[in-house]
């Protein structure tokens, strides 16, 4: 049998808080307030928002259960193996790569969006062309790629630097945004009159907060990065599903703070109309003039480079641990000796983020909805393996909640999915899904041989660990 490689236990429970909340809260939190309103209103998009944080919840019980069974690199590649066997692991992986993969870059190219608010003519130089109706600019492509690069050479020092730079970023982060909710309170203009109508006009109530929740998989994931880093943990496991509560609840309450201190200052319906390139930068300048801008924009960086360094650790983490049970090319198993990181797994996510920005950033959005499809199929798979788990050994209600949150994350899928729904995606999301799928069907056939000579118990001992022989529910 190989050597099974495996990663040094040296990450804290504060850091471990800090990259889930920091996954949780990226640019979303701050650029998007604006579409929010036009989606839903401001009552219909806080509604949806807090019944995705209560749906999150359920489904961080299942996370919670297997985290502590199977404290290993791979999270919901782990568990789909332990529940359906190494083929659906790797349907599940390879989907739960696409959310990781391109959240990276899609918070490296907001940095042009805050640039563009900020310093307008700076960055954008060098025009190249257009995709979509959007300009590429060499210069915002440099910026982004700038900032990947950063962020890639953090995660290859070591998970030490990377948690101790996600709590620093997290801290100034959350500051800021007291900050700037405080000033929206205090304002003399601010009131509650600016939230009429509490719902868009432009579609039903109902419609709008199902909109909002079908996008909870992509808004409010980075709990769910936890268990990549499980392997990590220099604390018991059994805290970990505490950590991924707390990152939720304040996950929450930081996107319902933005949302509503962007509303509350003006009429909403007059601030989106003007069709703002950032609602919450124009609404925070209302409040707190340049200074508040400048405090807005402290917390839009910190929220960018903490969703790069979080997504950075779970896709290569990923990577990693499909790479070490030969379900991705064992080159993505390497762990380098002297930093004692995924170390090939880190340049491959670094290689193909500094790609995606040359795309323009239109294209990168229609991945948003093709990545909370992939993310969810994360949650599916992590679901039924719970309630299988908790079959065999049952614990109260544990395995109805579970089941649950199965039901919950296949509707998450149903509301991208399926035609007529409000969240159904757009054609070019489409398009990008199965050029995904494609891809992944290409790897699929160039590992199925390798994979089908390997036993059950080697993959027992590489996916699950050492010692760790549990018999999958399927094959």
């Amino acid at each position: 049998m190989s050597v099974r490689a495996e990663l040094k236990r040296s990450l804290g429970p504060w850091h471990s808080g800090a990259l889930a909340l920091g996954c949780m809260i990226g640019w979303g939190c701050f650029v998007l307030p604006g579409d929010f309103l036009v989606t839903a209103g401001p009552i219909g998009a806080a509604v949806g928002i807090a019944l995705g944080g209560l749906l999150m919840l359920l489904i961080s019980f299942s996370y919670g259960v297997m985290l502590v069974r199977f404290p290993v690199a791979g999270g919901e590649f782990v568990y789909a193996y332990f529940t359906a066997g190494p083929h659906h692991a790797y349907v599940c992986g390879w989907f739960l790569a696409l959310g990781y993969l391109t959240i990276v870059p899609l918070n490296a190219t907001a940095l042009a969006l805050l640039g563009k608010f900020l310093f307008p003519d700076l960055f954008a130089v060098g025009y190249l062309y257009s995709v979509a109706g959007f300009d590429v600019y060499l210069g915002e492509v440099l910026l982004a790629s700038a900032a990947i690069v950063v962020f890639g050479w953090f995660n290859y020092r070591g998970i030490r630097v990377v948690g101790q730079t996600q709590l620093v970023l997290l801290f100034v982060m959350v500051v800021a945004v007291l900050l700037v909710g405080t000033g929206s309170v205090l304002d003399p203009g601010g009131t509650l009159a600016n939230l009429r109508p509490p719902f868009s006009p432009d579609r039903s109530a109902v419609s709008g907060v199902l909109a909002m929740v079908a996008i909870a998989p992509w808004m409010l994931s980075g709990f769910d990065t936890l268990p990549q880093a499980a392997e990590e943990f220099a604390f018991s496991p059994a805290r970990a599903l505490r950590l991924m509560r707390f990152s939720i609840a304040i996950g929450v309450i930081l996107y319902l703070t933005v949302l509503l201190a962007t509303s509350y200052l003006m009429p909403w319906p007059d601030l989106v109309g003007e069709h703002p390139a950032w609602a919450t930068g124009v609404a925070t300048s209302l409040s707190m003039g340049p200074v508040g801008v400048a405090i807005l924009s402290l917390a839009v960086l910190a929220g960018i480079f903490t969703g790069m360094n979080g997504f950075f650790m779970a896709a290569s983490r990923l990577m990693f641990s499909m790479g070490r049970a030969k379900v991705l090319p064992a080159w993505f198993g390497w762990i380098s000796p002297s930093h004692g990181t995924p170390s090939n797994a880190i340049l491959f996510a670094t290689a193909s983020s500094l790609l995606a920005p040359w795309f323009g950033r239109q294209a990168l959005l229609w991945v948003v909805d093709m990545s909370a499809v992939g993310i969810a199929m994360g949650f599916l798979y992590t679901c039924i393996a719970a309630s299988s788990l908790l079959r065999a050994k049952p614990q109260g209600g544990g395995r109805r909640l579970a089941t649950m949150g199965a039901f919950v994350s296949a509707g998450f899928i149903a509301l991208l999915c399926v035609p007529g729904t409000p969240a159904f995606m757009a054609g070019p999301s489409w398009i990008a899904l199965a050029g995904w799928l494609t891809l992944g069907v290409v790897f699929y056939v160039m590992r199925v041989g390798a994979m089908g000579k390997m036993s059950r118990i080697e993959f027992d001992r590489l996916i699950l660990g050492e010692g760790s022989s549990v018999p999958p529910a399927g094959s």
